[in-house]
């Protein structure tokens, strides 16, 4: 009699489930699991609050000039609160400083539901945590990136990232979606005053700003920088990995000279030590420096020059984005097309959605043709779209541009997640995705100002045009600057 065929059926299910992450979230212990639960809570809030902040401030008679000027001071002083806070964090305690956060998000949002004062609710935005974007703000990101990076094995990396960025993006999608219908039905069903309809989205969010905290209290000591025992030098596991802030003894050793670190690779395959998580059988032989120099002799210098680099782009792609936050956008499309807030919701929450499922497919990607590549070739359609989106004045052909933009915004996301976690020491990550995100929060608090300027005088199509233009820049300055990094695999 024969043998019982196979079950393809069941590793077809396996393998999809891995390509789609989901095995690496499985196995990842609680306090990875606590801290994308977390970050769908705060995007949520950031999602409901981003898509009615600009016409709150409207509502209550402030002119387009003094909204961009207060989400510009939003940044300001939440670029310094993250600052301090991102270098302090590994002293203090990370699950203090995201328990501290959390609160002040909380405080933010009862103050913004409690009062109308032009410069209180500048004082709760400035001191507290209100999102003018949509997207991350405080010092939430760092430390839970940094913190992810050592509770995560360097080939579970790209998926981790890949999921802490779609749950993001879920929550954003959520949050828009219910805040949005909530807003509409308070103003239609219950004939309240537009203002006071867009405090109950304020009140939802002081509520999620509670919860995370609740949630923070839930996280181990293993997300401390104390206990990272295990993880004593940069993990280099591809060949975009030598730290660029210095080099201490622990580090010098490659994972092929090191038998110990070799048998701590998280691959399972008998030749592990020769793979990369990208599945790049040669990468790992090699320096991520064609220049001439090895991961043992490149000068610290010259590794602080690229981590500066880093910061520049990565601040000019921020300023792009501050041009076009989701807040001008979403106001954009009300005073244009005349889309009411729950119609507004829907079509932010369709387009969140299609975001979520492409970062699926960006670490599919990564893992095939590296991080790099990925973040480059997939942001650029969206710089694409975003400089046209000012120009339709049909509401189809200007949805169509929001959805391709969608499709591709966050797409570089988790790999760009990967690749800092990956060329950064254990002790250093928090402090320097820290100061990497205060120069993009410090860079992004001119671009509200420029638009709310632009919006008074009917030019908004200005704003989302250079916003389009730079963050092409940003792809082919970052191609060009880590050019060397992409051809030394081939």
């Amino acid at each position: 009699m024969a043998n019982s065929p196979p079950e393809p059926y069941s590793v077809a299910a396996v393998r999809l489930l891995g390509e789609l992450g989901l095995v690496s979230v499985y196995e990842s212990p609680l306090d990875t699991k606590l801290l994308l639960l977390q970050r769908f809570v705060r995007m949520f809030a950031y999602g409901g609050s981003s898509l009615v902040l600009v016409s709150y401030l409207s509502a209550l008679g402030i002119a387009d000039s003094r909204i961009g000027l207060f989400m510009t001071l939003t940044l300001v002083g939440d670029a310094f609160i993250s600052l301090v806070l991102s270098l302090v964090t590994d002293g203090a305690g990370r699950r203090r400083m995201l328990s501290l956060g959390s609160l002040l998000m909380s405080a933010s949002g009862f103050s913004f539901a409690a009062t109308d004062n032009y410069w209180v609710l500048l004082a709760a935005a400035t001191i507290g945590i209100i999102s003018p974007s949509g997207n991350e703000i405080g010092p939430f990101r760092a430390i839970e990136e940094s913190t992810l990076s050592h509770l995560s094995p360097p080939g579970a990396r790209t998926d981790i990232f890949a999921w802490y960025s779609m749950t993001g993006t879920i929550g954003i999608a959520f949050g828009i979606v219910s805040c949005g219908w909530l807003e509409s039905a308070f103003e239609a069903r219950r004939q309240w005053d537009r203002a006071d309809a867009y405090r109950v989205v304020f009140l939802v969010y002081g509520g999620m700003g509670f919860v995370q905290f609740l949630l923070t209290t839930l996280l181990s000591r293993r997300c401390e920088l104390h206990a990272e025992t295990d993880e004593t030098g940069p993990a280099l596991c591809s060949d975009e990995a030598t730290p660029l802030l210095g080099e201490p003894d622990s580090a010098k050793k490659t994972p092929l000279s090191d038998g110990d670190s070799a048998n701590k690779t998280p691959l399972s395959d008998g030749d592990s030590a020769k793979k990369t998580p990208l599945g790049d059988g040669d990468s790992a032989k090699k320096t991520p420096l064609t220049d001439g120099h090895s991961a043992n002799n490149t000068p610290p210098s010259h590794r602080r020059r690229l981590a500066v680099t880093l910061a520049l782009l990565f601040g000019l792609d921020a300023f792009a984005t501050s041009l076009a936050t989701l807040s001008w956008t979403a106001d954009f499309f009300q005073r244009k097309f005349s889309l009411t807030a729950g119609h507004l919701g829907s079509l932010f929450f369709t387009t969140s959605i299609i975001s979520t499922l492409s970062i699926l497919l960006a670490a599919s990607l990564a893992r095939r043709f590296g991080n790099l590549n990925t973040m480059v070739y997939t942001h650029l359609p969206s710089a694409l779209a975003l400089a046209f989106l000012g120009i339709p004045d049909s509401p189809p052909v200007a949805v169509a541009l929001l959805v391709v933009r969608a499709s591709s915004q966050y797409m570089e996301s988790a790999p760009r997640s990967s690749f800092l976690a990956d060329i950064l020491l254990p002790g250093e990550r928090t402090a320097v995705m820290g100061v990497i995100g205060v120069v993009k929060t410090g860079a992004s608090s001119f671009g509200p100002i420029i638009t709310g300027y632009l919006v008074e005088r009917n030019l908004v199509w200005v704003a989302f045009m250079a916003a389009g233009i730079l963050k092409a820049v940003y792809d082919f300055g970052l191609l060009g600057a880590f050019y060397n990094y992409k051809t030394c695999r081939e």
